[in-house]
């Protein structure tokens, strides 16, 4: 050990470096070509597939812009309360008007067709643009050749009084509408279709006024319809403010249509602060605990009731018997109108906790319990 030389050792890994080359170049070898690429052909394969890319992104963007249609032909294309975008791209490709029809069923999403296409007769020509095709589907551009009727849905009506406004106005068989109701999936994310309850479409069908084919074969359609119409009304940044306070859309338009039932319109904003005040408000203020107590719910259990609500009413076991339920109940109980929404999505700020209905027609507040009790007891409540 005395003997050992630090040149040694680098003496002798130098020698063993170099053996181990020499026991398999080919190995080295192989490695190093195996990291070899052609440039000509890397260069080769990236303008083959740019000039690809180039053709087809040409082709999509020649029909989305109506380029190189030669001379301009007008069609008359039919689009029925049964058609989708899917069956109204299958009807533009069939009429020469488009080339590509999952081109066409892509920008229709982005740019939300399905509620901008209505039902009518339309007079288009090959020269248009895809925005054009769609503009030009607007039911106010079309002429109804078959058979319609115009139906308003007023405020307030529930799933079940819409059905039946429907069905009397030959729209559909209130057997089909109610069956459509309970079992159709309709594609937007508020409707729980995993229910058989017609409750589930309970605050989506937007209170307005339609026109309808009579007699429809798919009733659904009808129903579409109106949650579509719903869905267009809905602001974005209004339901981010209030879901940041704990309220989704099922319990904005669930509060909107207790309110759209509680008044008469005018004081929305007030009737809207009572129902806030008592579902976030100390439990002990004003004696409420929570409870809305609020007939219009109660009634929504009772669909047959007539009169005045009485105790043995308000001990019915229900979850829409909000005197003895805290908090919302299940779903909404009838399709708001929009000044209601706004109400739910803007009420008044106030410390009212109870309200009820004097001689004149007009409510009348009150912070406290003792309040609200006088006024009952005067000669002023309706009673």
């Amino acid at each position: 050990m005395s003997d050992f030389k630090r040149g040694d050792t680098a003496s002798w890994d130098t020698e063993q470096v170099r053996s181990s080359q020499q026991q398999h170049p080919r190995t080295a070898t192989r490695r190093r070509r195996r990291r070899r690429i052609n440039p000509l052909a890397y260069i080769l394969f990236v303008l083959v597939a740019s000039a690809i890319l180039a053709c087809v992104g040409w082709l999509l963007m020649s029909d989305l812009c109506a380029f190189n249609r030669g001379t301009p032909v007008k069609v008359t294309v039919e689009i029925t309360a049964e058609d989708t975008v899917s069956t109204v791209a299958d009807k533009l490709y069939d009429a020469g008007l488009i080339k590509y029809k999952w081109f066409f069923r892509t920008f229709a999403g982005v740019a939300h067709a399905k509620d901008k296409i209505g039902m009518g007769t339309y007079e288009l020509n090959t020269d248009m643009d895809y925005n054009a095709l769609i503009t030009g589907m607007h039911s106010s551009s079309g002429n109804m050749n078959a058979e319609t009727v115009r139906v308003t849905i007023p405020e307030g009506y529930t799933v079940r009084d819409t059905i039946r406004l429907l069905a009397k106005n030959n729209v559909s068989t209130e057997e089909a509408l109610l069956d459509a109701a309970q079992n159709y999936k309709f594609d937007y994310s508020f409707i729980d279709n995993e229910s058989t309850e017609i409750s589930r479409l309970e605050g989506y069908l937007f209170p307005d006024t339609y026109e309808f084919y009579t007699n429809m074969k798919k009733p659904a359609a009808a129903l579409e319809k109106m949650i579509s119409n719903f869905n267009s009304k809905l602001d974005d940044d209004q339901l981010a403010v209030a879901e940041a306070r704990g309220y989704d859309l099922k319990k904005i338009i669930t509060i909107a249509s207790l309110i759209e039932k509680e008044t008469d319109g005018t004081d929305q904003g007030k009737i809207a602060s009572v129902i806030y005040n008592r579902l976030e408000g100390p439990g002990d203020k004003g004696g409420t605990y929570g409870l809305l107590q609020i007939d219009a719910a109660l009634l929504y259990a009772l669909p047959d009731h007539t009169g005045a609500i009485t105790n043995e009413d308000k001990a019915v076991d229900s979850p829409y018997n909000l005197y003895k339920n805290a908090g919302l109940p299940p779903t909404p109980i009838a399709n708001p109108g929009m000044k209601a929404i706004q109400a739910a999505l803007e009420p008044e700020t106030t410390d009212y906790y109870y309200y009820a209905l004097g001689k004149d027609g007009k409510h009348h507040y009150s912070t406290t319990l003792n309040e609200h009790n006088n006024f009952l007891n005067s000669g002023d409540y309706a009673g």
